[in-house]
């Protein structure tokens, strides 16, 4: 999963409001506003669930996003279809991004329903590319890159056996897929939604803002409570996400008008999106500050890591973790306001410019 960071923030966050009431349970749907229902479907991790979106379409529905590919999540979507869905069709499918609670559905449904998955191109290839690497042995890139980070032995051994696990949580995606694509608009039913293209989180995340409505669709690229993960991987070590997602913040900032009613992936729908926004960009800042301040004294990525986040990391959240970490130090690093040096064995240390040689 590579979904949200372990930085978990307060619930009462200056300026939000939570207009919608109580959640749907797994099976059923709440209307947030005219044609527009809000689903939700269980996820077995930490962060417990995921929510989706039905859009009347015609005589169909426009899903958005998917749920993970599990037993718990085909049985919902059955009750949904057969009870708050009418028995009307889904004729289309939007994923925002490639993550697997988001697409993991995405094939079932285009296949039972013969209509097309709407997502942007490198959502599509990336998952792709993901997905191939299921029952693939652990790359000695992957292996050099956390042993870089400062990952000992043990660490290294679960990072090869926990490989190739992203596939497990998706249904065989279609082989073709309808491009989504930044400032389009897509009619459905009545209504016109923008496109808007986020980055940071993932390649090409796609929200959806319907002016008319007065409705933002976020996926993961505004949640309300937690903060979503922007990483750094092993197949781009060198990659700057935080800079993509700082400036995505921003743009959205200046598109989407702060009364829009914000329907996020995870957590509730909202009011107060440039109050979060503003959170959201000076929350990483305040990081960024202190992890300069902290390579005064030369640091591994993994000494870094109790600066950053709150809770105890294990598993797939300090894989995680490490990534958000390397995030941060190559925004850094790309503004020249620290250096990394590798030693002998594989590993990088990270200095303030300033710092002792």
């Amino acid at each position: 999963m590579r979904e949200t960071s372990s930085r978990e923030e307060p619930p009462a966050i200056g300026g939000l409001t939570y207009p919608c009431g109580e959640v749907p349970a797994p099976g059923t749907a709440v209307p947030v506003a005219p044609g527009v229902l809000w689903l939700r479907m269980p996820l077995p991790f930490s962060l417990d669930h995921i929510n989706l979106w039905a859009l009347e379409d015609g005589a169909g529905w426009t899903v958005v996003d998917t749920g993970l590919q599990t037993a718990e999540t085909q049985a919902s979507w059955e009750r949904l279809l057969a009870g708050s869905l009418l028995g009307r069709p889904v004729t289309r499918v939007i994923g925002t991004h490639m993550h697997p609670d988001h697409v993991g559905m995405a094939g079932w449904l285009t296949e039972r329903f013969d209509c097309r998955l709407w997502i942007t191109r490198l959502e599509y290839l990336t998952c792709r590319t993901l997905v191939a690497d299921t029952g693939r042995p652990a790359p000695e890139a992957g292996v050099r890159f956390y042993r870089a980070a400062g990952w000992s032995d043990e660490q290294l051994e679960q990072y090869r056996a926990r490989f190739g696990a992203f596939g497990q949580g998706i249904h065989r995606l279609p082989d073709s897929f309808r491009r989504l694509t930044d400032g389009e608009v897509l009619d459905i039913g009545a209504q016109h939604w923008q496109v808007i293209v986020g980055r940071g989180h993932s390649p090409e995340h796609a929200c959806l803002y319907c002016p008319a409505l007065g409705l933002l669709i976020s996926g993961d690229q505004v949640l309300p409570r937690i903060s979503s993960n922007v990483s750094v991987f092993p197949t781009e070590p060198d990659a700057d996400p935080l800079a993509d997602w700082l400036e995505s913040l921003q743009r959205l900032r200046a598109t989407v008008p702060d009364s829009v009613l914000v329907l996020p992936a995870h957590n509730e729908p909202f009011r107060g999106l440039h109050a979060r926004l503003d959170a959201l960009h000076g929350a990483h800042a305040r990081s960024l500050a202190r992890l300069q301040d902290a390579l005064t004294t030369p640091c591994r990525a993994i000494d870094l890591l109790g600066l950053m986040f709150r809770r105890p990391l294990r598993g797939a959240h300090y894989s995680m973790a490490t990534g958000e970490c390397i995030a941060h130090l190559n925004w850094l690093l790309r503004r020249e306001r620290i250096r990394v040096t590798r030693d002998a064995a594989g590993v990088d240390w990270y200095r303030t410019v300033a710092g002792p040689d």
